[in-house]
């Protein structure tokens, strides 16, 4: 996904015309009985701190918005759905070019957020370029927030200016405030986008990752960091950071920050410029933000003709973990589905054919064909090596690898992205099962939020239609029956289903207990005619509301 994640405002939520709670584990999965609202404060509509449909995701990463009654409406219904985090991403420090009348360029244009940086009649760089002998390196930077006084330092150099409607900083990065040589950062605003969003996650009681700025990448290998920029991103990122401390330190809200570079979680080689990246930027954050988490999410890779197997996850976790220099870290791997990357299968159907969501990008063939391993293999191969310190959370992919005709989706930027179903969400979460602690998923806007016309439901309405359907995310057994965990299983009915050596297929459905909301037992005896060819057992759940869980969970018999 990399760059291609960063959403560009309301634009994403094009519609396309073709277009608890921590944890997946047992935990309060009811709805808040009655709202909690704040007066109306700012010109915005009271909050609503009701949480009237948790489901098991939790967390998600969406785009600060300048206006704080978007804001608070976008942070209320993430908080409505369960979710307690909310994730950004920290835009990316370029490398830029000055004309001759000292604007800064993007492809070869007048880059136009900064066009209207002016100070004293003079463009910005010129005015920069009158403070300081020489200026080795000029950056631009366009943030959706306000800084405060922690990111100017040196009294003459660094400068916050105002010019026409919108805020620029002017930074004047050196060894010392006295000592070149210096490097240039212009950073243009377009409101307190991330400023909103803490007041209004501490408003609804939650956490807070925002991004860290993204290093320049690699001209021929964009996936890689450019590490000849690394001194001035690591001297930028303090300043950031530094300012973060100040302005949000005492906020419960802010929970620690975010990894905006991607890598693989695989063996790394012994060159690699994205370790060092971590390696650097992880630093600064430790000593400037003792006690904060950095949450990082790699993407696992199943394809076996540009991916890894399973058994290379664990290097590649300890290689991510030895980056965080004693502050606690958080790995939310994304689980690749949406990308098409890594498949969600049971452990019945590795022999059977991709699904057909899946067919462009791996071709129309079995699961044991195009891919290594489910998404359940690589979770639970980073279970096993997942290091002391380390939580290990699951980012799920809410979309498709590409739209179909009739589905909304994501139309800017590329690659198009289309719409996925609960069902294939609920797939999801039971694949991570309890080998994580947490789900999180990319993104809100616009994959639970698109629509393909006024009278079609978002992926948000429907999460509010069925939040309380039964999900089983882990069984057990032994010769004397059962264990299974979830959530919502209380007061139903637990059904057995295998196929027994020549007979079809059998059913044994068992009561739940009415109190056994997250876990529970049922009595069934190891099965004695069941089909050698077929040797799992298919367990589904319907609850005390009548509602059925969406996908049968799968465990051998």
């Amino acid at each position: 996904m990399v760059s291609g994640w960063i959403l560009r405002g309301f634009a994403a939520v094009a519609v396309l015309a073709a277009t608890v709670v921590p944890g997946t584990r047992a935990e309060a999965t009811t709805p808040s009985p009655t709202p909690v609202v704040t007066p109306v404060g700012e010109g915005c509509p009271a909050r609503d701190t009701r949480v009237d449909a948790p489901y098991a995701i939790t967390g998600y990463w969406l785009v600060p918005r300048s206006d704080p009654c978007v804001t608070r409406r976008t942070v209320e219904a993430i908080h409505g759905v369960g979710g307690d985090t909310l994730i950004t991403f920290g835009p990316r420090l370029v490398p830029s070019r000055v004309d001759r009348a000292g604007r800064l360029l993007k492809e070869g244009a007048p880059d136009p957020d900064f066009t209207g940086c002016v100070e004293n009649g003079k463009t910005c760089y010129r005015a920069a370029r009158e403070a300081v002998p020489r200026i080795r390196r000029v950056y631009g930077y366009a943030a959706n927030e306000l800084f405060g006084d922690g990111l100017l330092r040196c009294p003459g150099l660094d400068r916050r200016i105002e010019s026409g409607e919108r805020v620029y900083y002017r930074l004047l990065l050196g060894r010392s405030c006295s000592r070149g040589p210096y490097d240039l950062v212009l950073i243009a605003t377009d409101g307190d986008g991330l400023g909103n969003l803490m007041t209004e996650a501490a408003g609804y009681g939650m956490k807070v990752f925002p991004g860290l700025p993204a290093a320049p990448q690699d001209v021929k290998r964009p996936w890689l960091p450019d590490l000849t920029h690394l001194g001035a991103v690591t001297a930028f990122t303090e300043r950031v950071v530094t300012d973060y401390r100040g302005r949000y330190g005492p906020s419960a809200a802010f929970a620690g920050v975010y990894q905006s570079f991607e890598l693989a979680v695989k063996s790394r080689p012994s060159v690699d410029p994205t370790i060092d990246l971590y390696q650097a930027q992880h630093t600064v954050v430790a000593a400037t933000l003792p006690g904060k988490k950095i949450l990082v999410s790699p993407y696992f890779d199943a394809r076996r003709d540009k991916g890894f197997p399973p058994e290379r996850v664990g290097p590649g976790l300890l290689a991510i973990a030895a980056t965080a220099h004693g502050a606690p870290m958080i790995v939310a791997v994304q689980d690749g589905r949406g990308t098409g990357k890594v498949p969600v299968y049971g452990r019945d159907e590795v022999d059977a054919k991709v699904d057909r969501r899946l067919v462009p990008m791996v071709g129309d063939v079995t699961n044991r064909k195009a891919y290594y391993g489910s998404t359940y293999d690589y979770l639970q191969a980073a279970a096993r090596s997942r290091p002391p310190g380390v939580e290990l959370w699951m980012n799920a992919e809410a979309f498709e690898p590409a739209p179909v005709a009739g589905e909304c989706g994501r139309a800017d930027p590329l690659p198009l992205r289309g719409r996925t179903t609960k069902k294939r969400l609920d797939a999801q979460v039971m694949a991570a099962g309890e080998a994580v602690t947490k789900v999180i998923s990319y993104g809100w806007d616009p994959f639970l939020t698109c629509r393909l016309n006024w009278m079609t439901p978002s992926l948000s309405d429907d999460l509010h239609a069925s939040w309380n359907a039964p999900l089983i995310v882990g069984a057990t057994r032994n010769a004397a029956g059962i264990a299974i965990t979830g959530r919502n299983l209380a007061g139903g009915t637990i059904k057995v289903q295998y196929a027994r050596a020549g007979a079809g297929m059998k059913t044994v459905t068992v009561a739940q207990g009415p109190d056994e909301a997250g876990a529970g037992w049922i009595p069934f005896p190891t099965p004695t005619d069941v089909d050698p060819r077929r040797p799992f057992l298919y367990i589904t759940a319907v609850n005390g509301t009548g509602r059925s869980s969406t996908n049968a969970y799968v465990i051998p018999s």
